[in-house]
């Protein structure tokens, strides 16, 4: 069964090549997807993934972006490139590496995707979750009225939030759907590492496959027209 498995999940990329599914999609489905890249976070990371592509939207994350003095441009011309943004502030805590110091990356990114929608109203959206109901108004008080998506750290309460969130999408899947979809995922995973001879769920390749195997099947599920 687990052989059966992994001969799915490449025989999904290697359909995926043939039909050219990675090719860039209209800037009015990509979605910048701000959150945390650890390994705490990895159920949550995929729910992200799948939950975005079922709803017929591109996620588009900083993996593959190198560190230097441009790195923060780099980061700023993806998230404007993109329709909207999704950001997580769950994890927005105190590292126990040393020395201590708070996470700030997300609220940073948050702060460049509050800026453009400002500067240019009718080019972006962004949507900002959280884990905690009312922490968020708490530690960044500045978006008081803001409405904040809580998912409960499940990947049921990420599909949740994000059908939530993206309200006017036709053809919603339910959450149940969505979270079928996850399950698959999840089982794919050994060959999806495999093929991309890593562990690492993140690294911009295995992004990649990941996102390419779940809009396969999303399409595959889809009645043709």
């Amino acid at each position: 069964m687990r052989h059966a498995r992994r001969s799915g999940a490449l025989h999904v990329l290697r359909k995926a090549e043939r039909q050219n599914v990675r090719k860039p999609l209209n800037k009015n489905y990509s979605v910048f997807l701000n959150i945390p890249y650890d390994k705490p976070f990895e159920n949550l990371y995929l729910a992200y993934i799948v939950g975005l592509v079922e709803l017929g939207l591109t996620p588009k994350v900083t993996l593959g972006i190198t560190d230097g003095t441009a790195r923060i441009d780099r980061i700023f011309e993806l998230l404007k490139s993109c329709r909207y943004s999704v950001h997580d502030l769950s994890r927005v805590e105190i590292d126990r590496k040393p020395p201590p110091t708070p996470r700030f990356n997300m609220p940073f990114e948050l702060g460049l995707a509050f800026a453009w929608s400002r500067l240019t109203p009718a080019n972006h959206d962004f949507f900002v979750f959280e884990s905690v109901n009312r922490r968020a108004q708490k530690s960044l008080s500045d978006l008081s009225g803001t409405d904040f998506n809580i998912h409960d750290c499940t990947a049921k309460g990420i599909m949740r939030e994000l059908r939530n969130a993206f309200a006017r999408r036709e053809n919603r899947p339910t959450v149940p759907r969505m979270m079928e979809s996850y399950k698959e995922l999840i089982r794919s995973l050994p060959a999806l590492r495999k093929a991309a001879g890593t562990a690492d769920l993140f690294q911009a390749g295995i992004f990649n496959d990941i996102v390419t195997t779940s809009t396969l099947r999303r399409n595959s599920s889809r009645p043709s027209h």
